[in-house]
Order: C-alpha cells, then structure tokens, then sequence
C-alpha cells in the first residue's frame, strides 16, 4: 500500500508527506511542480510523478494498487484575478474539472478510499455561530461555488461505493505560508497603521498546516467515514486581540484603525472593477463577520483534536516572513 497524493507538492501536500513518511510509509506525490527545497524528496519512500489533475492523460502513468490510499489537495488559491471575467472558468477548471478527474480515474482504478480538502467558503455568509457542519452552504463567488459543486460530486461517487472523507478547513496558516498574510506582514514591519474591516470585536479562526495533516491520519484509522468535517482551531481570539498580539510581538509602533464596513467593502469593490484587487470578494465580504467553525464531531468521530492556537500560528507565520 501507499499514499498518493494529488497536489502533494503543496503545503498541505509536504506536511502530510513528512508525518507518513516518519511513520514508514511510501508516498507518491502527484503534481504539476517539484519543489526540491522542501527536501522531502531526499527521502526513498517518496517518488514523484509530474502531471496535471485538470488533464485525463497525465493519470495514465500513476501505478497503482488496490489498497492505495489517495488525497486530493490539489487546487488554486483564493487570491485576487485581475480580470474578474476569468475567475470563474478559473476555479471551476482547476476545481471542478480537476475533482472530476480525480474521482473518475479512482472508479477505473478501483481505487475507493479518499480524503478530499474543501474550505469553509461552501458555507458563504454566516448564518448560525458557530458553524456546525450543516450549516446552510449559500457559497458567495466561484471558488466556493465550485467546492461546493465538488461537494456534491463526491456524493454522487460515495453512491457508487466510494469511501470520501471530506475536510472543511478555516484558512491553513504554518510556516511558510503567506498568501493575504503578507500584507498585513509589511503594514507591521512598516510601522504602518493596520486597518480592520469592521471595528474587529469579530472573531478569527485558523488552522494549523500540522492539524490538518493529522486530520487526514485519523480520517485513515478511521476508515475514511462518508462524513464532511471542519477543521478549525478552538477558542479563537477576535481580529482585535490576534492583531494587538502580533504588534505588540513584532515590536512595531503599528495601531489598529477601525474602518466603516460598507464604505471599505465598496472601496474594495471598486478596485476589484478596475483590475486592482487587494482582496477577493469573497474574502472581504465576510471579513467582519464571526467565521467559527465548530470542530466538535471531529472530535467524536475521528478522535481529532487541533492543538495549535490562533495567535501562536499568526506569530509563527509572521517569523517566518521575517526569515524569508
């Protein structure tokens, strides 16, 4: 048996890799680029296979057996497209089109174990706090939209007999992972006064790169439940208390400046019209709203339980800039 795992040359991709291969097991990663820095390739229960998920040819080549287990982390980011006419197509190709592929070269296969990554961007606008897992999916723009229609394309295989765990995370933050972040990373470094959308007495909610590959192992030994989970961390600060503990460890003369909500959303929005987004819509529309997830029934069901807090994991994140 191994591992295989599409888009595993990624950040999540790289962690799991590391904790399967600390417990002896052989992996394959799946994916469109080889990262040799992460030096996880240096080990000989990992190989690689270069192709595209988006593309049916490049799975031709994937050996595999019977009991193969398989991980798709395979995506794009949520970051800003400067042409908003594209974004659409965008996701739904690497999303969509790519999930597809996936689920049917593992019917071919005969392949029926799988542990999917969606985002809590199914969910849209908060309706109930916290989130449970049936929380009303209403996504707000494309890259929700095609996770959620992904969502029901993995229903459709579990009929036909597939085992899919899926995984609803918060925003993933680690080492070496920056993404939005970085923004906020410069405005501290600067001395710059950091605005907030909303007066920032909302509260925030991360998950830890390491969380989330732990889920993934329980989701194993639990014998890849027909279930949907959200990962998130517990006891989440407000964006106030996160931001106030960043400055204050940074040393930075930053402050916080509370903004008007609707006045910045239609700021955004404006640029976003012009070609010069700083946010994704679907970012800045529910910014100042309380996005928790409850992570309870992960708990009961795969005896996963997130040990990384938010504003250690901000920190972490923030040295990390530094250090780059």
């Amino acid at each position: 048996m191994k591992h295989i795992i599409f888009g595993g040359d990624g950040f999540l991709g790289t962690e799991l890799t590391k904790k399967l291969t600390a417990r002896g097991e052989q992996v394959l990663i799946c994916d469109r680029k080889q990262t040799l820095a992460s030096g996880i390739y240096d080990s000989p229960q990992v190989s690689y296979l270069k192709m595209d998920v988006k593309e049916t040819a490049t799975f031709e080549a994937i050996p595999t057996e019977p009991d193969d287990v398989i991980y798709h982390f395979a995506a794009e980011l949520l970051v800003p497209i400067l042409k908003r006419s594209k974004r659409k197509d965008y996701f739904w190709q690497a999303l969509y089109v790519g999930t597809t592929n996936v689920l049917d070269f593992m019917q071919q296969r005969k392949l029926d174990n799988l542990v999917y990554f969606t985002t809590d961007m199914v969910y849209g606008h908060t309706q109930t706090n916290p989130r449970f897992e049936d929380h009303p999916r209403e996504p707000i723009g494309p890259y929700g939209e095609a996770k959620y229609r992904t969502e029901l394309l993995c229903g459709e295989y579990r009929n036909k007999g597939m085992n899919i765990t899926i995984f609803r995370p918060r925003l993933i933050i680690g080492p070496g992972r920056l993404g939005i972040l970085e923004k906020l990373f410069i405005l501290i470094d600067k001395n710059l006064p950091v605005p907030m959308i909303g007066n920032g007495k909302n509260y925030y909610q991360f998950i830890s790169v390491s969380d989330c590959a732990e889920a993934c192992l329980c989701a194993v030994e639990a014998g890849f439940p027909n279930e949907e989970y959200n990962l998130g961390s517990l006891n989440p600060p407000t964006v106030k208390e996160l931001l106030s503990s960043l400055i204050a460890e940074a040393g930075s003369k930053s402050f916080l400046v509370p903004t008007p909500v609707s006045l910045v959303k239609k700021a955004l929005a404006a640029l976003d019209i012009i070609g010069k987004p700083l946010m994704d819509p679907e970012q800045y529309l529910i910014a100042d709203e309380t996005c928790v997830l409850d992570v309870s029934k992960g708990e009961r069901e795969l005896n996963w339980k997130p040990k990384d807090h938010d504003t250690d994991l901000l920190i972490i994140a923030y040295k990390s800039y530094k250090d780059r």
